[in-house]
């Protein structure tokens, strides 16, 4: 078998595994992807939503192999790859800011929103993950979502919001050229949108240098040389 079609093989294989949520029903699960939102902080863009009347489903995959570490409240995940580790934003995280700036932009109680992460890769999950974070298993994760908390009149307003949102949304690269914007703030925190300030490093071989942090620390950690 040539190399290639070991690589189309793998790409179908792995296409399929992430494949298994499509098997929802439609009529009951509406799908929304890579949707571009406006934030009081720029835009931030969603693989995935589904909505339903069972919630707002806002999935966030990572494409990655090999074995996953990681906590629920650490800033940085492992990935740990024939020996080579690499670290990685926790996408717990990141996926919090898109369910809260989902929240904002539709009106929706946040509680009714839930966020997934799916890796879709061939990754071990060697860490004691929480529920929502997974490889596998994403179909049946969803339905397990039984209560009704959307009436039919919510869910057709939702519905007509995320497609108006769809269908005027920027484009990615106007995405792309906000997240350089936003990053390139001295006075602005590109995380939070809290303000910068100047502070000093106090301790350590860089202590006397300046810094610019976010003034909401220690609830917002972001700093810049």
């Amino acid at each position: 078998m040539s190399l290639l079609s070991t690589l189309k093989g793998w790409v179908g294989e792995k296409t399929t595994q992430f494949g298994m949520w499509l098997k929802l029903d439609e009529k009951i699960y509406l799908r929304f992807h890579n949707l571009i939102i406006q934030t009081e902080n720029g835009t931030t863009q969603i693989d995935h939503i589904l909505l339903s009347r069972y919630g707002l489903f806002v999935i966030e995959t990572k494409n990655y192999n090999g074995w996953i570490y990681g906590g629920e409240k650490q800033k940085t995940w492992t990935q740990n790859l024939f020996g080579k580790k690499n670290y990685f934003q926790n996408p717990l995280h990141q996926n919090y800011k898109h369910t809260k700036a989902l929240s904002g932009c539709l009106k929706v109680e946040h509680s009714k929103i839930y966020p997934i992460i799916f890796f879709i890769g061939d990754a071990e999950l060697k860490s004691e993950f929480p529920p929502n974070v997974m490889s596998r298993g994403l179909s049946s994760y969803i339905e397990s979502f039984t209560n009704v908390i959307f009436s039919e009149s919510e869910l057709g307003l939702l519905r007509h919001h995320l497609e108006h949102i769809r269908n005027g949304q920027v484009s990615n690269r106007q995405h792309v050229q906000n997240l350089r914007d936003r990053y390139s703030y001295t006075t602005k925190c590109p995380k939070c949108g809290g303000l910068l300030v100047e502070r000093t490093v106090k301790n350590g071989p860089r202590a006397g240098e300046k810094f610019l942090g976010c003034n909401s620390y220690p609830k917002c950690k972001y700093i810049k040389n």
